[in-house]
């Protein structure tokens, strides 16, 4: 009778449970690599953020202190001078302070030399390099070739 029982003793069936679990372990993998790569872009997303404002506000900082010796009577040799009217009454001062490798605050000031008062004409941050527009995609034109 103990033959007859191992003959007909057969191991569980564990293909489909097995599949599952192998399939949910990949799934869970797959998710947590998806979610490593979106932390670590976000992470280079804010540093960059960070940077970019750190740079700002340094470079509008400097153009503080430019203005103040401006205010002050003094030019600054990185500051341009242009004389506005013919009695040399109102000066316009042009300089710019670098922000990165990309951009700069670019700033002009109207000084009235007569009484000491001045009003900010620009104080924008503007990009430096050359922009290029890049034309090597070529696009479909809605003509069929075969």
């Amino acid at each position: 009778m103990t033959e007859k029982k191992r003959e007909g003793f057969a191991p569980p069936a564990l293909g489909g449970s097995s599949l599952l679990v192998v399939f949910a372990v990949l799934a869970l993998t797959v998710f947590a690599l998806l979610s490593l790569s979106t932390v670590r872009a976000d992470a280079r997303l804010g540093d960059a953020a960070a940077q970019a404002v750190s740079g700002y506000y340094a470079a509008d900082c400097k153009a503080q202190e430019i203005l103040a010796r401006l205010r002050n009577g003094e030019i600054p040799v990185e500051v341009t001078a242009h004389t506005e009217d013919s009695w040399h009454l109102m000066t316009r001062y042009v300089y710019a302070v670098p922000i990165s490798d990309t951009q700069e605050l670019q700033v002009e000031v109207l000084v009235d030399t007569a009484d000491g008062s001045y009003s900010v004409e620009r104080w924008q941050a503007a990009a430096t390099g050359r922009w290029e527009a890049d034309t090597s995609l070529e696009l479909w034109d809605g003509e069929i070739m075969f």
